[in-house]
C-alpha cells in the first residue's frame, strides 16, 4: 500500500488492526465475525478482508496491488534498508524491477546518484544484495526439522529393509544448513536407488551424481539433497565418517593417524567402540567439528554437557508491557506449566519506543503486578528484570536508582549496528563495566541469513565479562543463537557463565529454548556452567548477592 501511495490513513488503520490482531492470544481464523469485531482497529472494511481471507486465502485489495506490482519488485522490497518509499523511487527513475537490475545500478553508481541516497546507501545495498544471495539456499536448523524428520520417515517406507541414517550438518545440528543429507545401507541397493530415483518430490541433479551417491534438489524449496548409498557390512564407518566434519575427519588422534584413517580400519562394531579403542573419549555427534574436541577426547576433558531438563528457569522474555503478544501472567502461568521454577521478565527500555519500551511509570506498574503474581504462585517466581538498550556511547538506558529496582538487567545493543570493530566493542565493553549489567544480551545483534552481526572483538568481550562478573546470554532464538557456539568453549575457560535465554515474545517462544541447548552443546557448556540451571534458591541468592554488592560499594 505505500509502494503505491495508497490513503496513508488507511495505511495506518491496516497498521493498528495488525498490531491489535498479533497481540491477541487467538487464532483469528477461529474468531466469528461478531468476535473479531470486537476487536480494536478491525472496522467493517477490515472485517471484510479477513472473512475474505478465510475463505479465498486473499482478499481483492492485496490482488488488486499485487496485480501492479512487479514480481521482482517484492524481492527487492526485502532487501534490508530498503522501505518501499526508496523501492518506489527506484522503480520510477531507474525502472528497478529486480534484485540483479538493482546490483546493476549500484556498480554503476547510477544509485548513488539519485537524491536521498549517496554513496554509503549504495555501498549498503550492494553488501546486503551480497549478503542475501551468500544465503540462497541455506536454511535454518529449526526452519527444516520437521521436513527431514517427513523425509526420513519417506524413506524408511521405501525402503523398510535399508539401514538409514541421517548424515552431514544436520546430524551435527549446525545453526545453518545447505544440504539434507542421508545414508542408506542395503545389499540391494540398484533395486533402492532405482526406488528412491523415481520420488518426484525430488529433482535429481544426474550430471552431479554417481554410482554411490544421488544428488538433487527437493521441488518448491531450494535445499539441496544428497543420497549416499553404501552396503550394510559398510554403514557404520560410512555413517560416522559422513556426520563429522571435513576438519574432524582430518584431525590427527596419533602421530600417524587421522580419524578418518581410524574410521577405515573398521575394526569397530559400534559408535562407542571405535572411540573406545582409540583411546578416545566419546565425542558427541554434534561436537564433531575440528574445533579441538579431538584433543579434549584424549585428555578425558569432554564434560558432561547441558540437556534441556537441566534447564530450571527462564530468562529474557516480553510482555505485554512491551512488544510481547501475552500477558505478564499469561507468560507465567505457561513456564509453571512447562515445569519450571522461575520466570525473568525483562520487557523493552524506554529507548526502545518502537517496542513500547517501559517508561518509570510502566516500571512500577510491572513491579507491582509481578509482587502480587508472586504472593498468588508461590512458590513459583517471576524476576523483575528489563532488557536495557545499550546506548551509542554504552550507558544503560534508565538512571542508577531506576537499574538498583531490577533484580537483574540484560544488555543489549539493539540501534546504531553500523559502528566499526573498535567503537562496537568500546561500547559493549562500557555496558559490560556498568555494575548492574548482569547478562550481555545477544552479544553481536545478529540475524542469521537476514542480518550480519556487528562486528566485535569476541575475545576482548568475553575478557571483559570475566573482569566483571558478567553472563553472556546464547539468544535461543533460532534467527539469533548468539552468542556463537564457536566462542562457548573460549567463554568457559575464562569463568564466564552462560544463560540461554529465549527472546520470547509469546509463549510459543518458549519451544526455543532447545536450540539455545544444542548451540551450548556444540561449545561444550555444562550445567555448572549455566546461569539458568540453577535452582529458584540459587539463583534468587546470585541476584541478591550482586545487588548487595553493589550497595556496598555505594
Amino acid at each position: 500500500m505505500e509502494l503505491h501511495d495508497e490513503n496513508p490513513f488507511k495505511i495506518r488503520s491496516y497498521q493498528s488492526a495488525l498490531i491489535s490482531l498479533e497481540r491477541g492470544d487467538q487464532d483469528i481464523m477461529m474468531l466469528s465475525a461478531t468476535e473479531l469485531a470486537t476487536i480494536q482497529g478491525v472496522g467493517r472494511s477490515m472485517l471484510e478482508a479477513i472473512q475474505q481471507l478465510k475463505e479465498t486465502d486473499t482478499f481483492p485489495l492485496l490482488e488488486e496491488l499485487l496485480a501492479k506490482t512487479p514480481e521482482g519488485i517484492l524481492e527487492v522490497l526485502q532487501i534490508k534498508g530498503l522501505g518501499p518509499k526508496k523501492v518506489k523511487i527506484l522503480w520510477e527513475e531507474l525502472g528497478i524491477t529486480s534484485t540483479h537490475e538493482l546490483m546493476e545500478a549500484c556498480q554503476s553508481g547510477k544509485v548513488a546518484q539519485i537524491k536521498g541516497f549517496g554513496e554509503k546507501t549504495q555501498t549498503t545495498i550492494i553488501q546486503n544484495l551480497e549478503f542475501t544471495a551468500s544465503n540462497s539456499g541455506k536454511w535454518l536448523y529449526a526452519e527444516i526439522v520437521k521436513l527431514m524428520g517427513q523425509l526420513e520417515e519417506t524413506f524408511q517406507e521405501l525402503a523398510p529393509e535399508a539401514d538409514l541414517a541421517i548424515v552431514g550438518d544436520f546430524a551435527r545440528k549446525l545453526e545453518i544448513i545447505t544440504e539434507a543429507e542421508f545414508l542408506f545401507a542395503s545389499d540391494e541397493l540398484p533395486a533402492i536407488k532405482s526406488t528412491i530415483k523415481a520420488m518426484d518430490s525430488i529433482e535429481w541433479i544426474l550430471l552431479e551424481s554417481g554410482p554411490r551417491t544421488l544428488r538433487g534438489k527437493l521441488k518448491g524449496i531450494d535445499l539441496r539433497v544428497s543420497i549416499h548409498f553404501c552396503s550394510k557390512e559398510d554403514f557404520l564407518w560410512k555413517k560416522l565418517s559422513l556426520i563429522a566434519s571435513p576438519l574432524h575427519l582430518e584431525t590427527l588422534v596419533d602421530e600417524k593417524e587421522s580419524v578418518a584413517q581410524k574410521l577405515q580400519k573398521k575394526n569397530y562394531s559400534s559408535e562407542i567402540e571405535f572411540f573406545s579403542i582409540n583411546s578416545l573419549q566419546y565425542i558427541p555427534a554434534e561436537m564433531r567439528e575440528g574445533f579441538g574436541e579431538v584433543a579434549l577426547a584424549k585428555g578425558n576433558k569432554i564434560p558432561e554437557l547441558l540437556t534441556e531438563k537441566d534447564l530450571k528457569g527462564i530468562l529474557h522474555n516480553h510482555s505485554t508491557y512491551s512488544d510481547g503478544k501475552h500477558s505478564l501472567r499469561q507468560m507465567a502461568e505457561y513456564c509453571r506449566e512447562l515445569g519450571y521454577e522461575y520466570l525473568g521478565i525483562s520487557d523493552h527500555s524506554k529507548t526502545a519506543f518502537y517496542a513500547g519500551g517501559l517508561e518509570v511509570e510502566k516500571i512500577l506498574k510491572q513491579h507491582q503486578e509481578i509482587d502480587a503474581l508472586n504472593k498468588e504462585m508461590a512458590p513459583f517466581r517471576i524476576f523483575k528484570g528489563i532488557e536495557s538498550d545499550i546506548l551509542s556511547d554504552g550507558k544503560l538506558d534508565y538512571e542508577d536508582d531506576v537499574l538498583a529496582s531490577f533484580d537483574f538487567i540484560v544488555s543489549s545493543v539493539h540501534s546504531i549496528l553500523n559502528m566499526d570493530i573498535q567503537r562496537a566493542t568500546t561500547r559493549l565493553i562500557t555496558a559490560i563495566e556498568n555494575p548492574y549489567t548482569t547478562i550481555l544480551g545477544h552479544p553481536t545483534g545478529r540475524l542469521l541469513l537476514r542480518r550480519q552481526g556487528y562486528p566485535i572483538d569476541h575475545k576482548a568481550i568475553i575478557d571483559a565479562c570475566a573482569t566483571n562478573n558478567v553472563v553472556i546470554e546464547i539468544n535461543a532464538n533460532p534467527w539469533r543463537l548468539d552468542l556463537d557456539w564457536r566462542w562457548v568453549r573460549y567463554a568457559i575457560d575464562q569463568g564466564v557463565m552462560l544463560s540461554i535465554n529465549p527472546d520470547a515474545h509469546e509463549m510459543d517462544g518458549y519451544a526455543d529454548m532447545k536450540y539455545g541447548v544444542l548451540v551450548g552443546r556444540k561449545g561444550g557448556l555444562t550445567k555448572e556452567m549455566t546461569l539458568n540451571a540453577m535452582t529458584l534458591n540459587e539463583i534468587g541468592n546470585y541476584f541478591d548477592s550482586r545487588l548487595e554488592q553493589l550497595k556496598v560499594k555505594k
